[in-house]
């Protein structure tokens, strides 16, 4: 089977941009020609097109809203991932003699590191450090997005593999006919890194927090005598574990779970607060516009640095996403004062970004908002896992257990592709480690607690 590359629009890189090249993979049935093109614009490929790759290569069980055309040109025609802001969109395309497009992945040329969420800042400084170049660089991810999902969107035909195999070649090739420094393929799959891996990539894991469902909502159906909330279980998770889960045992016989009860452990409703759930249509304009001035001004004003979104982007994804879009927001009055955003996917609950008025302080309001409201309605939704972003062992307190997260890494200066790969190799045992100390932890929380059948929602 061969494979044709061209580029349609090219992108603008630095070096002179390559007309086209080949590879090759042999295949023991009819050979077949399969084309490969660069796209400057997801907008140059169909919404069914691409989406169709992206089920494909997920499953409808665990469909993956950042993945869809729907969210990937939101983030182009909003102006949030162009050229202008370092990130210039060139997709590959792959079809087959018949034009029907065969796989497609979203790639792009990065001009800085920034919105990546897999940290390689010091590698640019050494490379820099003894003259060399280290952007433009390759970036194949979801920007802004630290959610794991495949990268390589395949159809699912009798050539799927073979497909696979030749846009890994040729991204590959891509790399290094354009004279830039490197590719990176972040947060993909599993299946995904370890085929990489075999392909002369550096693999790299990070760690992520990710509430699992223990169907919490057939056991809270069940429970009439003990009327606690999962709120409480939640609240138990905490350094000082032993003494709170007495303090819980107690609550449900009637008692007070400290200053606060046991219904509204974090104290929401004495601020005079009010949580709302909207999907879809219930989401107006007006309160996008109130979210955008949140996230912004939480952004500029933190250590985060830039928001890289705009308002744009919130008022086209909303449109074009429809129910896959959750926004919990926190009303005082009849004015919004805080807001987190989040999107449901195939048994997911993905959170992405948060911001509140600054103008008050509100105790607890970001736990309550991002982490509780959403744990509850992953249950509400039978979701399987809520995915709270990037970092945060304080997402430990709230429920939520340390995962593996992945990365592959393709450098072409062989100089410093052994000293990386050595400094992963090094990293990876920093990692792991703490992984399974988190998980020993919360084992040992859990089998404190639950010697009790006085907590029903876990297992």
């Amino acid at each position: 089977m061969a494979a044709v590359v061209s580029y349609c629009k090219p992108p603008p890189f630095l070096g002179r941009l390559p007309r086209n090249f080949a590879g090759v993979s042999e295949n023991q049935g009819t050979p077949k020609k399969i084309y490969l093109s660069v796209v400057s614009s997801i907008l140059e490929v169909s919404s069914d097109d691409w989406d169709a790759c992206a089920i494909d290569a997920t499953g409808h069980e665990n469909f993956n809203p950042f993945l869809t055309h729907g969210f990937l040109s939101s983030l182009e025609e909003s102006g949030s991932a162009v050229k202008e802001t370092g990130w210039a969109p060139c997709h590959i395309i792959a079809k087959d003699e018949c034009e029907n497009i065969l796989g497609v992945v979203p790639l792009y040329l990065k001009s800085h590191s920034y919105g990546e969420f897999v940290f390689d800042h010091s590698w640019a400084d050494a490379y820099y450090g003894y003259g060399l170049r280290y952007y433009p660089k390759f970036q194949c991810c979801v920007p802004f997005t630290p959610v794991t999902g495949p990268r390589i969107l395949v159809r699912n035909t009798p050539l799927k593999e073979q497909v696979t195999d030749v846009i890994i070649t040729a991204l590959k090739d891509l790399t290094a006919k354009s004279r830039v420094s490197s590719l990176h393929i972040t947060f993909p799959s599993e299946t995904e890194w370890n085929k990489l891996r075999e392909q002369g990539f550096l693999p790299r894991i990070g760690m992520q927090y990710h509430w699992k469902n223990r169907n919490y909502k057939n056991k809270m159906k069940a429970i009439d005598s003990v009327k606690l909330s999962w709120k409480t279980y939640l609240s138990i998770c905490s350094v000082n574990f032993a003494e709170q889960a007495e303090g819980v045992l107690d609550a449900a016989e009637g008692k007070q779970f400290g200053a606060q009860s046991i219904w509204d452990p974090l104290g929401i409703s004495t601020q005079n607060l009010t949580m709302k759930r909207l999907r879809g249509h219930e989401i107006k304009a007006s309160h996008w516009d109130s979210f955008y001035k949140f996230y912004k001004t939480l952004l500029i004003t933190s250590l985060w640095g830039t928001p890289y979104l705009t308002r744009d982007f919130f008022h086209n994804m909303g449109s074009k996403m429809g129910d896959q879009v959750l926004l919990v927001v926190a009303e005082e009055g009849d004015e919004l004062v805080a807001g987190a955003l989040n999107l449901i996917g195939g048994d997911t609950l993905y959170g992405r970004l948060w911001g509140c008025d600054p103008r008050a302080y509100y105790p607890s309001l970001h736990f309550e908002a991002c982490y509780y409201q959403a744990i509850e309605a992953a249950i509400e939704l039978n979701l399987n896992t809520v995915e709270a972003g990037a970092q945060g062992e304080h997402k430990i307190q709230r429920g939520y257990m340390p995962v593996t997260t992945y990365s592959c890494h393709y450098l072409m200066d062989e100089d410093f592709r052994k000293p990386i790969e050595n400094f992963l190799v090094h990293e990876s045992t920093q990692v792991l480690p703490n992984t399974h100390l988190h998980i020993e932890i919360l084992v040992k929380m859990q089998t404190i607690s639950f010697k009790a059948s006085k907590l029903p929602f876990v297992t």
